[in-house]
């Protein structure tokens, strides 16, 4: 069969217990041929760069500061993005970056304040993305036009954009994919309350699909509640598949082509 790949995971938290090793084996075992682990502050993008070091051709990382991670000292955090993107292995894209509404402060002068922080910290990852010819990974959390705004004001390439973690609607990513932008989908999919998710599902289609597990975060069913790692990305592979009505096999296939292109992967 063809193998996935999980375009969006977390291996910190793995690595920081020991468990990558095993982690990476029950990935493989599971069909997942190659995975993106995505770096979110400073203390992991050197751990992520290493892994990939690590494991050519199974493991490629990304270097961004998540909207969660902005904080007062964000601009020496971008600093220290971009000295640490001068040596050593490059990463496949800048981010995850964007806007999260759902974790403001309670008061509002303070969640105003880290709202343009966040805005702030968007645009020049945005803008180096640019500078460096690599593709953009958006987090957004309440924000989803916000950031569709902030994207079309600064020029970046849209084909060059995924909104990763997909959870808005059809209407939403009719929009994404009208500019030419992308949608990578998480276990959601696989819950029994996300119609609303799957109908955004089919609107995209198998052209433009990419998979994730957002690992350790949102299992997928039957794994729902547990610890997610890049092994499920299966299940949410095969949730897709039968929402697209079309063959796993051959959705591994598509997906995992869609992803190597967006990435700029390459072959091993």
């Amino acid at each position: 069969m063809n193998g996935w790949i999980d375009s969006h995971t977390h291996l910190e938290t793995f690595c920081r217990k020991g468990e990558c090793a095993e982690v990476l084996r029950r990935a493989s075992e599971a069909g997942v041929e190659r995975l993106i682990t995505v770096g979110t502050c400073p203390g992991d993008w050197p751990v992520y760069r290493s892994l990939a070091e690590a494991w050519p051709g199974r493991v490629d990382y990304t270097a961004g500061l998540h909207p969660c991670e902005v904080g007062n000292d964000w601009e020496q955090a971008v600093r220290e993005l971009t000295g640490f993107l001068d040596a050593g292995l490059p990463p496949v894209a800048i981010g995850e970056t964007g806007l999260d509404r759902f974790h403001l402060p309670r008061d509002e002068a303070e969640a105003t304040a880290a709202l343009t922080r966040q805005r702030e910290a968007f645009r020049v990852q945005i803008e180096l993305a640019g500078r460096l010819d690599l593709p953009l990974v958006i987090h957004s959390r309440g924000a989803f036009w916000e950031c569709v705004e902030t994207i079309d004001e600064s020029g970046f390439p849209w084909e060059r954009v995924v909104f990763h973690c997909f959870a808005e609607g059809p209407d939403e990513v009719a929009e994404l994919n009208r500019r030419g932008g992308w949608a990578s989908f998480t276990g959601i999919v696989t819950y029994n309350n996300a119609e609303n998710v799957r109908s955004a599902l089919r609107e995209q289609g198998a052209e433009r699909l990419m998979v994730e597990t957002d690992a350790p975060y949102l299992a997928p069913i039957p794994h729902r509640g547990k610890r997610n790692e890049p092994a499920y990305v299966a299940y949410t592979g095969e949730a897709a598949a039968r929402t697209l009505d079309t063959d796993p096999e051959e959705l591994a296939r598509v997906s995992s082509a869609n992803t190597r292109r967006f990435f700029g992967l390459d072959e091993f």
